[in-house]
């Protein structure tokens, strides 16, 4: 084995490993920690396939930026299970309806992008990690994948805003709630 394939099998054992403790763990501080070392592990990868502008934007953008925003959004959330209320069914089809829109994009990227494992690593050219490639590639193989993520993070939006958004107590309850 060489030291590029040693390396690639440490990386993808950190993002799977750190990623199911994104998913596994019950405290909300710890999942965004294990998404942090989850972005950096795909920043390896990134490396390893010699596009250093990705990884150097998936290190300062995602591991740095959104996950210090997420850290401050869940230290600042009043996070106790007794206080949460029951999400309605709307909200629940909402969720599936994402997800299953999310299933639908990985799946399409899977059988677009096949398994060619021999001629992966191999490029003499030395252009496999330009940014107008990718650019290239973004905007014309891969219009349709890219504008579905973009609505699903539209949609993540509009969610993290529902979630966000407090419940009005009517008056006769908070005078209630003060005597």
């Amino acid at each position: 084995m060489s030291l590029h394939e040693i390396l690639f099998w440490f990386l993808s054992a950190m993002a799977i490993g750190c990623a199911l403790g994104v998913i596994l763990s019950r405290n909300p501080v710890k999942s965004v920690l294990f998404l942090i070392a989850t972005f950096f592990a795909i920043s390896g990868h990134y490396v390893l396939m010699n596009a250093q502008f990705l990884a150097i934007v998936n290190i300062i953008v995602y591991a740095g930026a959104i996950m210090v925003l997420f850290l401050f959004v869940i230290m600042l959330m009043n996070l106790n299970a007794d206080a949460e209320p029951q999400k309605s069914r709307l909200v629940q089809f909402a969720a599936v309806l994402s997800g299953g829109a999310l299933f639908l994009v990985i799946i399409a990227a899977f059988t677009k992008a096949g398994l060619n494992i021999d001629g992966a690593a191999v490029d003499s050219s030395g252009e496999i990690g330009l940014i107008k490639n990718l650019g290239i590639a973004l905007f014309k193989d891969y219009v349709l994948p890219f504008e579905v993520s973009s609505v699903l993070f539209l949609s993540a939006m509009i969610g993290a805003m529902v979630l966000g958004k407090k419940e009005d107590v009517p008056n006769h309850l908070e005078s209630k709630i003060k005597n």
